[in-house]
């Protein structure tokens, strides 16, 4: 009894939360299929279905209607070295001004692959993908210093990446 009200308090925690920002509701089958895609992208409808109790149609409906809502993407994750980036690094941004004007300048830029306002010691975190130092450098000093508002960066270049997963859950 008592793990049925806990599960049934964590479920109207978790729905009023969502409704609260501003994002649609899931319910538990569509919280079980994405962890199903998180596990494996390429998980046969079919599957999925005898996992979450549906059809595969109603598989196929949901995933798509998910995919529409901007819930979750599917796609290739790659290692960049593979690839031919050999350089990555995570940059620090000091803005004046205008911080999401300046996250929309670099959100533009092809290098820059995740961008995040943070409330720390630096106003934006951006990661960059490059193919040499070479190109970081281009990338750090002509491009992303040039954008109206930037006021400083600090550079933390990859040496060797330990850990890159995307299997957070659904909570």
């Amino acid at each position: 009894m008592h793990s049925d009200v806990v599960a049934s308090r964590s479920a109207e925690h978790r729905d009023s939360r969502e409704s609260r920002n501003g994002g649609p509701q899931l319910d538990a089958v569509s919280l079980a299929i994405i962890e199903q895609l998180q596990e494996d992208g390429r998980r046969p409808y079919a599957a999925i279905g005898k996992a979450v109790g549906l059809s595969e149609a109603a598989v196929r409906q949901r995933v798509q209607k998910l995919l529409d809502q901007g819930v979750m993407q599917i796609v290739a994750v790659t290692d960049p070295l593979t690839v031919g980036f050999r350089r990555q690094a995570m940059v620090g941004v000091h803005v004046e001004g205008d911080v999401e004007s300046v996250a929309d300048a670099l959100t533009a830029m092809a290098e820059c692959e995740y961008v995040v306002m943070t409330a720390g010691s630096f106003d934006l975190m951006v990661e960059i993908v490059c193919e040499d130092d070479d190109h970081l450098l281009e990338v750090i000093n002509r491009r992303i210093r040039a954008v109206p508002g930037v006021r400083s960066t600090e550079s933390f270049v990859y040496l060797k990446l330990k850990k890159q997963t995307y299997m957070w859950g659904t909570r």
